[in-house]
């Protein structure tokens, strides 16, 4: 890496620690309900009118379905308001209804945190879908990953109560006192860097230059006309003006990245210029992306009561991603051998030449692309400030790593913390084998049930991926998607099912999945990747909210130290990332050891 490479990544670890801090104080009294007398009053009606209290806590069984019920809501809310907008306001540009299958696709992926769009942004969804269906799903979706590990937390700090909290009160409180005040925050910086907020219609707007190409020519009756070996006939077409997009940008951007959403209105994402103009807005929604994942974990050292614990889990994840960073970012610098200047060494040609810049933003340059890859991937989050697509096939395969290691590299909001401590659990149990000693973790004996429980929430997710996978490279209407062919066109099916299995979203562009097939499959791989795991992780934060809580001994495994954060890291790399293994093989391996034997 350059040192400008690291001198980047260490500016962004630090603001990253120095933000994430006190908001993980925040959090840790929201969870806690340690709120100001006048909050609790505002909150109060809202709980009489949804027939509950502040007071009233839940079982693992009512908490999950609670959550399954609203999440299910939200999906037939989203797909009802894409299948009616052509009638409803606010829809200057007058955008038809949305197609059934991709209408279904759309509101599992916006509900499920995964924000996967087969369609452009721009030219598919009214202002009004874009803000009441996607921009309060990415709310409500990142409130519900975050109420998810606050139950979790409080399974592990209880002492054999059984209850877990009140997922109507989770899911207020972290909407109306975390996501609402910050987006707020984020979307009026947003708008000082040039981020529109309109409900402008669609403006025509004069070029700098002209632009001449060839379009079919079409006869009076409308149809294309055809020559007599019945190929369209050709006619030559000058353009002098362009069709911006207009909108509310700023406000779904915002909770976009705070939420690890990654659903961009428009279909260039974080990429255009209308959603992150400039060098500064880049590196903060970078900030943004982690902000939460980051602050969830100092959160639950303090709810624990031990903020060593805390620390250790962020340590594992900081070093997971670091190791990310150190391998795209020279992967990217080093470019393409196959494009060196004759009788140029390839290697130093490549370097010289600047490296790998196809499909990204000059604006922004390899590093600060590189590091956005692997932020978005790691986090769930799923915007790009570049075409995945374009990068080299090592770097292609970091983000494929980062989404198959379980998202637990900071994860989604609060996606991340469970699922890096479901992986704690089976650390402790590894460890507990190797010494012959029943596991704790946090003072709870992990038993039996835990234990089958965390094997579920393993394994979840690569069957999903996996299976889908291979029906996809099996079936026509699969295949007929790919735009390359061999290695990395399997790279591509086995990008989408990944990104759709682990609620991530970002898509390596070159498959065309905006079919009835793949918007069913991947709709399908969405929706049981988030709630496939999230009802496990439910019941194993009731079964440890109703063990009691042992005293640390001098047998007790420490867990807040160098050797526990090691072995964590071991057991995240070796157990998350080992089903994947053949499929990698199989795409961007293959694909790296092709690129460079034809030299």
């Amino acid at each position: 890496m350059s040192g400008s490479a690291w001198g980047l990544l260490a500016l962004y670890l630090v603001v990253l620690l120095a933000l994430s801090w006190p908001l993980g104080i925040w959090l840790s009294r929201i969870a806690t309900g340690n709120l100001s007398g006048w909050m609790l009053k505002l909150e109060a009606p809202l709980y009489r009118l949804a027939g509950t209290s502040a007071d009233r806590s839940m079982n693992w069984w009512q908490y999950a379905l609670a959550l399954l019920a609203f999440n299910a809501l939200g999906v037939l809310a989203v797909y009802l308001l894409q299948r009616l907008q052509v009638s409803l306001p606010l829809n200057p540009a007058g955008m038809a209804a949305v197609s059934p299958d991709s209408a279904f696709n759309t509101a599992v992926s916006f509900v499920s945190n995964t924000n996967w769009q087969g369609y452009a942004g721009e030219s598919t969804m009214s202002y009004l879908t874009q803000m009441l269906a996607l921009s309060v799903q990415n709310f409500f979706s990142a409130a519900t990953g975050i109420a998810v590990v606050f139950a979790l937390i409080r399974g592990f700090a209880a002492r054999s109560t059984g209850v877990i909290g009140n997922f109507w009160v989770d899911l207020t409180r972290i909407t109306a006192w975390v996501l609402v005040p910050l987006s707020l925050v984020f979307a009026i910086f947003l708008v000082g860097q040039g981020v529109i907020q309109n409900f402008d219609a669609y403006k025509d707007v004069a070029t700098l230059e002209s632009t001449t190409y060839q379009q079919p020519k079409n006869g009076p009756d409308g149809q294309a006309l055809k020559d007599d070996k019945g190929n369209p006939v050709m006619e030559e077409v000058k353009a002098e003006t362009q069709k911006l997009a207009m909108g509310p940008v700023a406000s779904q951007e915002a909770i976009k990245m705070l939420g690890t959403n990654g659903g961009g209105f428009f279909n260039a994402n974080s990429a255009h210029p209308y959603e992150n103009p400039t060098a500064l807005s880049n590196f903060v929604q970078m900030l943004s992306i982690f902000l939460i994942p980051a602050a969830l974990c100092f959160s639950f050292g303090r709810d624990v009561g031990d903020r060593r614990q805390g620390w250790a889990v962020l340590a594992a994840m900081t070093v997971m991603f670091v190791l990310a960073v150190v391998v795209i970012t020279p992967a990217e610098q080093l470019g393409n051998p196959l494009m060196p200047p004759l009788g140029v060494d390839q290697a130093a040609s490549a370097l010289q030449s600047g490296g790998n810049m196809e499909g990204k933003e000059t604006r922004f340059g390899i590093d600060a692309s590189a590091l956005f890859v692997v932020i978005t991937t790691a986090a769930s989050c799923g915007a790009v400030n570049a075409m995945h697509d374009s990068l080299t096939p090592l770097g292609g395969m970091v983000p494929l790593v980062m989404m198959q290691l379980g998202e637990v590299v900071f994860g989604g909001a609060g996606a991340g913390l469970y699922g890096m401590l479901v992986f704690a659990i089976l650390a402790v149990f590894i460890a507990g084998l190797m010494i012959g000693r029943t596991p704790e973790y946090l003072g709870k004996k992990i038993e039996a049930h835990e234990m089958k429980l965390m094997s579920v929430v393993i394994l979840a997710t690569p069957i999903v991926v996996l299976t889908g996978t291979a029906i996809a490279v099996l079936a026509t209407a699969g295949k007929a998607g790919i735009a390359n062919p061999g290695a990395h066109g399997f790279s591509e099916i086995l990008y989408a099912l990944t990104s759709a299995g682990n609620n991530n979203g970002s898509a390596f562009a070159g498959l065309s999945a905006n079919t009835p097939f793949y918007n069913t499959l991947l709709g399908i791989a969405m929706w049981l990747g988030r709630f496939g795991v999230i009802v496990p992780v439910l019941a194993m934060a009731g079964a440890l909210a109703a063990k009691k809580r042992l005293p640390v001994t001098a047998g007790t495994m420490p867990t807040h130290g160098p050797l526990f954060v090691g072995l964590l890291v071991g057991t995240v790399l070796l157990v998350g990332l080992l089903n994947y293994v053949p499929a990698l093989a199989l795409g961007p391996v293959v694909e790296h050891l092709m690129l460079w034997s034809a030299n």
